[in-house]
């Protein structure tokens, strides 16, 4: 018998690092359930700081996107901004 190989990982790119901090911002204002527990959280100061780190990467790279990345970071940042924005008090 042999050992079940491990998943590949995802491809290293912009759009794979603004997926995983978006999933995080979805994850912390309760929009998708944790992957480990089943169970939806909210927790608004650690979706506000990865929020803050789309802003930041929006800001930074401006300008030197194709369309394809400036469009995903665009989108999930506005999902995010007005999701926070329906929850936070």
């Amino acid at each position: 018998m042999s050992a079940a190989q491990p998943a590949s990982p995802p491809p290293s790119d912009f759009e794979q690092l603004v997926m995983g901090i978006a999933t995080s911002a979805m994850l912390n204002l309760g929009a998708i359930p944790d992957p480990d527990t089943h169970l939806k959280h909210v927790n608004l100061a650690l979706a506000k700081h990865s929020i803050e780190m789309l802003v930041m990467l929006a800001e930074k790279t401006r300008g030197n996107l194709n369309a394809s990345e400036d469009g995903l970071l665009s989108r999930l940042l506005a999902d995010a901004q007005r999701r926070y924005a329906a929850a936070a008090p």
